[in-house]
């Protein structure tokens, strides 16, 4: 297996993307190379999926690397992380792949076998796609995401819907309060809590 360079921070990669669009062309173009090198490693990652599918791994990685191209040609700024939407074009175009190699069938079902593991098992497409495999770029989501939502408790919701959802949901010490319980607190009703639970939430999805 290659080495590959490590991944841009989520400041580097925003800056290379605007470099993409905004910059001269030779600053565009040095910009396209780094984005594509320096996400090489998430490549080899969703390519080790596909390994028990009788695939040579440098040939997977090449699918692989097509699909990145074609994620950082066609990525929107607006809508994320690069990353979170190379993973479906890498995972697109390695699926392409295994597809187009089944030249006798008009399509491909999920259950059909398309391998072999090395104790002789037989291997489905659906086997493969169902692997419960630790994803580096949906945990950098969430986190992200969490930071964000903290974030928020402060600047969208009122002191006590922010107090009412940390009790709730266990934010401050992990234990996670029911809507009685809150409701004793405050000397309000459940329903009341459950209310406002439900507003804050909705505010904090609208900002989300």
């Amino acid at each position: 297996m290659k080495t590959f360079q490590k991944p841009l921070t989520q400041g580097e990669e925003a800056n290379y993307v605007r470099m993409l669009s905004e910059g001269t062309p030779e600053e565009a173009r040095r910009a396209r190379e780094t984005l594509i090198v320096r996400n090489l490693r998430l490549v080899a990652h969703i390519a080790r999926k596909y390994q028990n599918a009788e695939e040579d791994m440098e040939d997977l990685i090449s699918i692989g690397t097509i699909g990145l191209i074609k994620a950082v040609n066609t990525f929107d700024a607006g809508k994320g992380r690069l990353a979170t939407y190379a993973c479906r074009c890498i995972d697109n175009e390695l699926l392409m792949m295994l597809r187009s190699k089944r030249k006798n069938a008009r399509e491909v079902s999920l259950f059909e076998p398309i391998g072999q593991d090395k104790e002789g098992n037989e291997i489905r497409l659906v086997d493969i796609i169902q692997q419960q495999q630790a994803d580096v770029v949906e945990d950098m989501e969430l986190a992200a995401n969490v930071r964000k939502m903290l974030e928020l408790l402060d600047k969208c919701l009122t002191e006590r819907e922010r107090r009412i959802i940390i009790l709730r949901y266990g934010l401050a010490d992990g234990r996670e309060a029911t809507q009685s319980e809150i409701g004793e607190r405050f000397g309000i009703s459940r329903s009341y809590v459950s209310r406002i639970e439900k507003k804050a939430l909705q505010k904090l999805k609208n900002h989300l």
